[in-house]
C-alpha cells in the first residue's frame, strides 16, 4: 500500500526502512528540503540514524500536502509538542479512507493530553491507531527482532495496522487499552531520564533496579487514575519500554540523564544531546497531571525539581531514600 511517514528523525527513518521491506510504496516527509535531499542522495540519515543504509525505491518530499494526499496510511513520528499543529495543517488533506498511525510517545505540553486526543480533536472522525513498545530505531532499521503493541478504539483498524506492520523481525500485538498504551509509552521516558541520572551519579545496579521498580509503580498510579488498566503497564508499552529505555545507550532520555547526573545544566545537556528528549517535556506534564489527579509520584516530583528548580540529582536521591516509612504496594 501507499504509506507516508511524517517526520524524518531516527524513528521515522527506521519505520520507512521497515515498511519498505514489506513491499509498501513509502514516502518519507522531512521538515526541510535540504534534509530530504541529503537522505535521498546519501541513502543514509546522517543526522539521526547514521550507519543505516536506506534502500532504493523510497520517495522523498518536504511537501506536506503531497505526502498526505498520496497515501493510504499515514505514520506520525512528530515530536509531541508539534504533533497538534501539524495534525491541524494536515486535516485539510485527509481523506475518509486513510488510517493514521501515531508513533509519538509523549504528552502535549499545556493541555496535558495524549497524542491520540490531539489527533482526534484536530481531525475529527479520522481512523487512527497508536503504536508503542520497546523499539529503538537503531535496531528496528537493522531488522533486529522487536515486539510492539498497537491500540485503537476501532478493533478493525487495530487489526489492520497489526497486519501492515507485522514481519519476521517486527512482531505486533494488539491491546484495546489506548490510555494505558499511550501513558506507558510517555511516562517511561521520565523514568529513563532518572535512570540516566543514576548512571551519571555512578550509583549501582541496586539503585537502578529500585528506581525502575518504583518508577513503574508511579506509572501505574497515574495511568490508572487517567482510566488505564493496570495490566497494560506489565506489557510492552509499560514494563517492556521501561526496561529498554532505562538500560540502553540508544535511549536519548537515558543519555540526557547521565549528563544531568554528572552535574551538567539542562541547557548544557540539551546542547550536547542535540536531539529532542521527550522525557524532559513529559516530566512537566506528568508532574501537573499527578497534582490534578491527587496521585503520589515522588520520583517524578524530584525529576521535576532537578529540571526546573535546579535541585541536585544527588540530593534528590537522598531525599527519596529518606522519605517516611511505607508499605511496598
Amino acid at each position: 500500500m501507499k504509506v507516508s511517514v511524517i517526520g524524518s528523525g531516527g524513528w521515522g527513518t527506521a519505520l520507512t526502512v521497515l515498511l519498505n521491506s514489506l513491499g509498501n510504496e513509502v514516502t518519507l516527509w522531512s521538515w526541510h528540503q535540504d534534509e530530504s535531499n541529503q537522505i535521498k542522495n546519501d541513502h543514509e540519515n546522517k543526522a539521526f540514524l547514521p550507519g543505516v543504509i536506506i534502500p532504493e525505491g523510497i520517495n522523498y518530499t518536504s511537501d506536506l500536502r503531497l505526502a498526505v494526499e498520496s497515501a493510504e496510511l499515514l505514520v506520525y513520528t512528530l515530536p509531541s509538542h508539534r504533533l497538534r499543529s501539524y495534525a491541524k495543517e494536515m486535516s485539510a488533506y485527509i481523506k475518509d479512507n486513510q488510517i493514521i498511525v501515531n508513533c509519538t510517545k509523549g504528552l502535549e505540553p499545556g493541555s496535558l493530553k495524549r497524542m491520540s486526543e490531539c489527533i482526534k480533536e484536530e481531525i475529527p472522525g479520522c481512523k487512527w491507531a497508536v503504536l508503542s513498545g520497546p523499539s529503538h530505531a537503531e535496531e528496528v532499521a537493522r531488522f533486529i527482532p522487536t515486539a510492539v503493541v498497537v491500540s485503537s478504539e476501532d478493533q478493525e483498524v487495530e487489526s489492520r495496522v497489526q497486519g501492515i506492520f507485522m514481519s519476521e523481525s517486527f512482531r505486533v500485538y494488539t491491546n484495546s487499552d489506548v490510555i494505558g498504551v499511550e501513558m506507558g509509552g510517555a511516562l517511561k521516558n521520565v523514568i529513563a531520564l532518572c535512570a540516566g541520572m543514576v548512571d551519571g551519579l555512578d550509583y549501582g545496579d541496586n539503585t537502578k533496579a529500585a528506581l525502575m521498580t518504583r518508577g513503574l509503580v508511579e506509572m501505574i498510579r497515574l495511568g490508572v487514575a487517567m482510566g488505564a488498566k493496570k495490566e497494560t503497564f506489565m506489557g510492552l508499552s509499560g514494563n517492556g519500554d521501561l526496561i529498554v529505555t532505562c538500560t540502553s545507550m540508544h535511549s536519548r532520555n537515558r543519555r540526557a540523564g547521565i549528563l544531568l547526573g554528572q552535574g551538567k545544566s539542562l541547557e548544557e545537556t540539551l546542547a550536547e544531546i542535540k536531539m529532542l528528549t521527550e522525557g524532559i517535556t513529559t516530566c512537566g506534564a506528568a508532574y501537573e497531571l499527578a497534582k490534578k489527579a491527587g496521585v503520589e509520584m515522588p520520583i517524578v516530583n524530584e525529576a521535576y525539581k532537578i529540571l526546573h528548580e535546579g535541585k541536585s540529582p544527588r540530593q534528590a536521591v537522598l531525599d527519596l531514600m529518606m522519605r517516611g516509612k511505607k508499605e511496598e504496594l
